[in-house]
């Protein structure tokens, strides 16, 4: 009897598709929306605990430490002013383990360029698949993303994202040599061209080269003046966008190294000791500010579960606003269905069996809607891996 009831109920089901589509759409929206934002908040929260607790420490200018772990560990763009190359070296000599500086402020068809030094791919446990790491000046290695999405290999070449186009006055596009392609990590490294430090420079403007003026031809009209042992040339002699070998030698910079700037300093001390006297040390002078990431993340996820339980009310009302109009359409339909109900009881069927086909149903629909929820909530999250990367 009971497989023949759920017979009937499939067959009602069936039978009455526009309401049967109805209310499991309505069902599905309700859960699916709870469903979705825990999944996507438990994904970005995996993520950004993840890369964080790789980091034991981060080091960067004062100023808000949500913006500058997410620069410095996720390479997005900040406002923060930048810190100081001295105050790296400072850091350095105190520091009891690896310090790391970083800089993320340019660009190269999108994708963030970070100038630092080949101990951060030691650190993070990076290594080329392909080609091998930046050398010189004016050589990167492409995260693996980067490399698929812009079919880039070791040999190729990769130009910056101008500053400025229409401004003279700016720094111009590098035309960077890529050495080679990291494998993947899973994490923002693939998404991000890694330079030396003095390429970082070079996209500041701070570093340069120009042509050989003694041995080069030159447009006269670039010529202000010349000697046997001196030649003065216009400031409208244009600089180099590529480092080569035979120009390699002429870049220089126009300014004290000590103030070089950096985005932040990432350190990995010794043991937990050394790290707590060396961020008390840092944030006593109030210059700059060195922080925890791991703590930074978990006071971010705080804010992000105050929103998550905004969420869980509205979709509790939701849900109570859905099933009053699910009750209310059953009680409409139970009173089209009397005569299909009274013919039941004529053949021989109880009260409780009728209400057990309503409740078969009612069952069936909800199965259809848990089934569509979790089909939409898990496609949503597989559609949208790199959150930080979308809210940042």
């Amino acid at each position: 009897m009971r497989g023949g009831l759920w017979l009937l109920a499939w067959n009602h089901v069936l039978y009455n598709r526009a309401q049967t589509v109805i209310l499991t759409l309505c069902l599905a929206v309700t859960m699916c929306i709870p469903m979705t934002t825990r999944m996507l908040i438990g994904l970005y929260e995996s993520d950004l605990r993840a890369r964080a607790q790789a980091t034991p420490l981060l080091a960067g200018a004062r100023g808000n430490r949500f913006d500058l772990s997410l620069a410095a560990l996720y390479f997005r763009h900040s406002e923060l002013e930048p810190m100081p190359y001295g105050e790296f070296e400072s850091i350095s000599r105190e520091a009891a383990g690896v310090c790391v500086p970083i800089s993320v402020r340019f660009t190269a068809q999108g994708y963030p360029v970070v100038g630092t030094s080949a101990d951060y791919f030691s650190v993070r446990g990076m290594q080329p698949a392909t080609g091998e790491l930046p050398q010189l000046i004016g050589d990167a290695v492409v995260g693996w993303d980067v490399a698929q999405d812009l079919g880039l290999s070791a040999g190729d070449s990769l130009f910056s994202d101008p500053v400025d186009l229409y401004d003279i006055a700016k720094p111009s596009a590098l035309k960077m040599h890529v050495t080679g392609v990291l494998a993947r990590t899973g994490s923002p490294d693939d998404r991000a061209v890694f330079t030396d430090i003095k390429s970082a420079w070079v996209l500041e403007g701070i570093s340069h080269g120009h042509q050989d003026v003694v041995n080069e031809p030159l447009d006269p009209q670039m010529v202000i003046g010349k000697t046997d042992e001196l030649v003065a040339v216009s400031l409208a002699l244009m600089e180099y966008n590529e480092v080569t070998p035979e120009n390699a030698w002429t870049f220089h910079t126009h300014a004290d190294p000590s103030t070089l700037p950096l985005t932040a300093v990432l350190v990995w001390p010794t043991d937990a000791k050394s790290g707590t006297i060396l961020k008390g040390k840092v944030n006593q002078k109030r210059l700059y500010q060195m922080v925890i990431p791991s703590e930074v993340i978990s006071d971010l996820m705080a804010f992000v579960f105050r929103i998550q339980a905004l969420f869980d009310s509205l979709s509790v009302i939701l849900g109570l606003s859905t099933m009053m109009l699910i009750v209310l359409v059953m009680l409409l339909s139970a009173r089209i269905r009397s005569r299909e109900f009274m013919t039941l009881n004529r053949i021989g069927c109880s009260r409780f069996t009728v209400l057990k086909l309503y409740a078969m149903e009612l069952g069936l629909i909800l199965f259809l809607s848990v089934i569509l929820a979790v089909g939409a909530a898990t496609g949503t999250a597989k559609a949208l891996p790199d959150l930080v990367h979308l809210v940042s």
